[in-house]
């Protein structure tokens, strides 16, 4: 067999991964036809996945084929493997096969296989990594829906970042998204907030003394809607009782608190698709529609509940209620649709809210709740599964708690909000970039920490300056004078351990993405992004250390045309994996 791939020797037409678990299921079908393998009623291969191996000693390659179809295939696993692997031998990029442990299938390629792969990389150009995971489906992502009481802070920074990105993540895999934020403007919450704003217009008339009440928001951000009140309306509203001005002051309010939250978000590079208003859903009379399609289907029912656990029965009111049928759906219990007075509550509107969405959108939903949502997930999905009929149909992802640190040192307060620091604060300090590029350091069910001092400094230990200066290094290489050109590159001279080691990585990008997509974990860019640049930083030192490994040897124009073209694919992967998190990919640091 040869020991190195000549240029031209294979045409990419896909990507390696997707070639060999492609090549390896056929191989598995014409086994059966031929009869060497028993006929399975229905083989299912959704499991079957080729990757890198976890240790580079095992291989370039690795598939767990064996493992997954030997039931089907009435054989043991590591048999299966063995006719896969003798298979596998034919192929002419196939140095060695290695069957270990239970099945596992590990592949050796011949010297320059990987190589072979810049040139798909470097023909998709921007839109390498595109795949078509989502076409024709569309998807909601609903995300921050802060109530609009008071600017946003730092913990739903993290949801508005992690929402967008994973929106972007979509996008990118062939999804139509909504972006959507849902207004909760119905509930008493808002209406505390136009007895502040209230408070706060007496104030901007001249009123002195005026103390803030326990349970009303004391955030000095309701000042300048006391001042934009007393301009739109003088001093009329001091004439009218609560009953009267409680609305107008209602809206009022909102609709300012909603402009702020809007500039903030746009600050970030958010732009929402939809605001829904529950106040417009609760008027519009769609909470009794969709309260009626559950009663329809008979989902509804008088009855009345348990005392929750843990209380005392003197604390407990029994009385019957309005209930939705949850535990048909996987709740722990059913859940009350209406109050004691007769209005709807919390949960019904949401109820509406979801089945709206259904109505628009025709299609999955996803929720990014804060991680105090937790006990309302059950119920939801009890709820959207009873309207849709089927399952799975909303993902609610939970995004924790965000600790603000200077230095080590809690950051606890904003003083314009008062009780804690605000998004615009946070952005003002380190900038759109870092707080998108840091949110996402970390899976969104886990704490972060988010230190002002550490993710300013200009080293290793700031992961969005790493791998934007690894994006700025190889666009310095490429802006050097008297260039070759990169056309006609013979990728097989890079055989380098530092240069395939980058290689493999940067070919594992779609299936990256498209494995992101799947599991809606856009964290996993940020993770790959940060390890592809420490690969490339590495093979950058390694020339230094070693001139025979620089990009650039003058006196050898084929190698040179090889490397500047790894170079190149390095900085459009960098490149598209920033863009998806929207951060900047600079040219220049």
């Amino acid at each position: 067999m040869n020991a190195s791939l000549k240029p031209g020797q294979f045409s990419v037409k896909m990507n390696i991964f997707s070639d060999f678990q492609d090549f390896i299921l056929t191989s598995f079908d014409e086994m059966i036809a031929a009869g060497t393998i028993a006929s399975p009623e229905l083989a299912d291969t959704s499991k079957v996945v080729v990757e890198l191996p976890r240790d580079e000693a095992h291989g370039d390659l690795a598939c767990n084929a064996a493992m997954v179809l030997s039931k089907q295939a009435r054989m043991k696993p590591r048999d299966l493997a063995g006719l896969l692997a003798e298979k596998l031998m034919q192929r002419d990029d196939v140095a060695d096969v290695e069957i270990a442990g239970p099945g596992f299938i590990n592949i050796r390629l011949i010297e320059g296989r990987w190589a072979r792969e810049l040139a798909g990389i470097l023909n998709a150009g921007s839109d390498y990594g595109r795949n078509e995971l989502g076409k024709d489906k569309t998807i909601n992502v609903e995300f921050v829906s802060a109530n609009p009481t008071g600017p946003l802070h730092a913990a739903h920074a993290r949801g508005a970042i992690f929402g967008d990105a994973l929106a972007n993540l979509l996008e990118w895999s062939g999804y139509k998204v909504c972006r959507e934020y849902y207004i909760n403007d119905a509930g008493a919450q808002v209406d505390v907030l136009a007895r502040s704003a209230f408070l706060r217009y007496r104030e901007a008339l001249g009123e002195a003394g005026i103390e803030i009440p326990e349970g009303l928001y004391p955030g000095l951000y309701l000042k300048e809607v006391g001042q934009a009140l007393k301009t739109e309306f003088g001093d009329s509203l001091l004439k009218q009782s609560e009953a009267e001005y409680l609305a107008p002051i209602r809206g009022f309010a909102i609709d300012m608190m909603m402009e702020g939250i809007k500039k903030d978000l746009r600050g970030l590079g958010i732009d929402m698709d939809v605001y829904s208003s529950e106040r417009e859903l609760v008027e519009a009379g769609k909470v009794a529609s969709a309260i009626e399609k559950l009663q329809t289907d008979g989902l509804v029912y008088r009855g009345v509940l348990e005392p929750p656990k843990g209380q005392l029965p003197e604390d407990w009111e029994a009385r019957e209620q309005l209930l939705f049928r949850a535990t048909d759906f996987g709740d722990d219990i059913d859940r009350p649709l209406q109050k004691s007075d007769g209005s709807w509550t919390y949960f019904a509107s949401d109820v509406a809210y979801h089945h709206d969405k259904l109505q628009r959108t025709d299609g999955a939903m996803i929720n990014v709740w804060g991680a105090d949502h937790g006990g309302y997930v059950k119920r939801m999905k009890a709820a959207t599964e009873a309207i849709s009929g089927q399952k799975d149909t909303l993902d609610v992802k939970l995004c924790q708690l965000v600790s603000l640190l200077d230095k080590g040192k809690p950051v606890k307060m904003s003083k314009r909000a008062g009780t804690f620091v605000t998004l615009s604060d946070v952005m003002e300090a380190v900038g759109a970039d870092v707080m998108r590029f840091i949110m996402l350091t970390r899976r969104n069910d886990q704490t972060l920490e988010f230190d002002y001092a550490k993710i300013t400094e200009k080293s290793r230990e700031n992961p969005v300056f790493y791998v934007q200066y690894a994006h700025a290094r190889g666009c310095s290489v490429l802006r050097q004078d008297n260039l070759p050109e990169l056309s006609g590159a013979d990728y097989s001279l890079l055989n380098a351990p530092h240069e395939v080691r980058l290689i493999k990585q940067l070919v594992s990008w779609p299936q990256l993405v498209r494995s992101a997509a799947l599991s809606h974990e856009p964290h996993k860019i940020a993770f790959y992004l940060i390890d592809l640049a420490a690969s490339f930083h590495g093979l950058w030192t390694a020339g230094r250390e070693d001139a025979a490994l620089r990009f650039i040897i003058e006196s050898n124009t084929d190698l040179t045309r090889a490397r500047l073209s790894l170079v190149q694919a390095s900085v459009n992967v960098i490149q598209a994996g920033l863009s998806l998190l929207s951060v900047d990919a600079p040219q220049e640091m």
